[in-house]
């Protein structure tokens, strides 16, 4: 799988150790990109270059008929991108963007990510961020580390997002030139007909689509860059978002939820039972507000769709219960496998209006 990090890049090191606990040497703000793959039992881990030979450029440029300058400087995000796309439409498989929560140890989550990408059949990309970037490693100081972590790492989400979404449009917009070229040619004095083909084209040619998990405090790191005046990074990229056992404020959380753009859903789960959630709520004492994964009050966002799954089979006390507690009851699998597909999950949920939310 491909990682986009802007955690600092260790050389000398070996596997995963390779990613360091602190930020980038550069500023936090600057990002790598990683292929790591499963090596037995463990990882490897190969960073990329961060430039583009010319050959490797011109070779994209004419593949993807892209409308880029063959001279001019180009990244490696240039060709991952390509290479997602290429994958994505080949295997009929649909892309995730990942990012995960604090204090977690990096085999976790690409254990996580993999496990999300077998599951579910996706494409995952993580976004790894230095969550307990060097501070100490337990309790209340190691997550109030973390949030602090989270704020230095708003920009490094921003750019990484911004980056996400020039490409999709530079890859698609190519290839629906073509495609309107080629409906055109067959109907040139039928507008009806020429744009029922186009869209059958389309759909043909590009059957996935993309979409965003943010889980427990990933959620924070987001609304922290919802919130920064020069945000760039909140763009009409994702068919769906889910923000998944959401470790930040319940309280006025419409007022940065109410922000995001996507195509079609953004869903909130909640579970009451959170162990996770109730821990970051006691770790900073009583004056820490409830969380928004695990608070079925005042869910308030009008383009957000709640699902609260505290009395699914399974879920019980869970923080990611889109993995192991999934593998075990069907409907919660198949709510995320349509979260994660730019599907409207909640079609055969229980609507409780009392409450705002869906039910499995």
């Amino acid at each position: 799988m491909y990682v986009i990090t802007n955690r600092e890049v260790i050389d000398s090191a070996q596997g995963l150790d390779k990613f360091g606990s602190r930020p980038n040497a550069k500023g936090p703000h600057e990002l790598r990109l990683a292929d790591v793959r499963r090596s037995g039992r463990g990882w490897r881990v190969e960073f990329l270059d961060d430039e583009l030979t010319a050959a490797e450029t011109r070779g994209l440029i004419e593949k993807f008929r892209l409308a880029l300058d063959p001279d001019a400087k180009h990244y490696a995000s240039l060709k991952v991108a390509c290479e997602l796309a290429q994958m994505a439409r080949s295997r009929k498989s649909h892309i995730l963007f990942f990012v995960h929560g604090y204090n977690n140890d990096l085999a976790d989550v690409f254990e996580r990510a993999d496990d999300i990408a077998r599951r579910y059949k996706v494409l995952v990309v993580p976004f790894s961020w230095p969550a307990n970037g060097g501070g100490v490693v337990s309790g209340t100081l190691s997550y109030k580390s973390d949030k602090r972590d989270a704020r230095a790492s708003t920009g490094a989400l921003e750019r990484a997002l911004k980056i996400i979404h020039s490409y999709l449009r530079l890859i698609t917009e190519a290839q629906r030139a073509q495609l309107f070229q080629q409906a055109t040619a067959q109907h040139p004095h039928n507008a009806e007909a020429r744009d029922a083909l186009y869209m059958k084209l389309l759909e043909k040619d590009c059957p996935f689509t993309v979409n965003a998990l943010f889980h427990s405090m990933g959620n924070y790191l987001l609304k922290q860059m919802l919130k920064s005046s020069i945000n760039e990074g909140n763009a009409l990229t994702f068919d769906n978002i889910v923000l998944a056992a959401a470790d930040t404020n319940n309280f006025d959380h419409a007022l940065w939820v109410g922000q995001l753009l996507f195509r079609r859903r953004c869903f909130i789960t909640i579970n009451e039972n959170d162990f996770a959630l109730a821990a970051s709520r006691a770790k900073s004492g009583s004056a820490q507000q409830a969380r928004l994964g695990h608070w079925i009050r005042n869910l308030d966002a009008p383009n957000a769709h709640y699902v609260n799954v505290t009395d699914a089979a399974w879920v019980r006390n869970s923080h990611a219960y889109f993995g192991e507690p999934a593998e075990k009851n069907d409907k919660l699998a198949e709510f995320f496998r349509r979260a994660f597909t730019g599907e409207p999950a909640e079609e055969g949920l229980r609507y409780h209006p009392e409450g705002n939310w869906y039910g499995l």
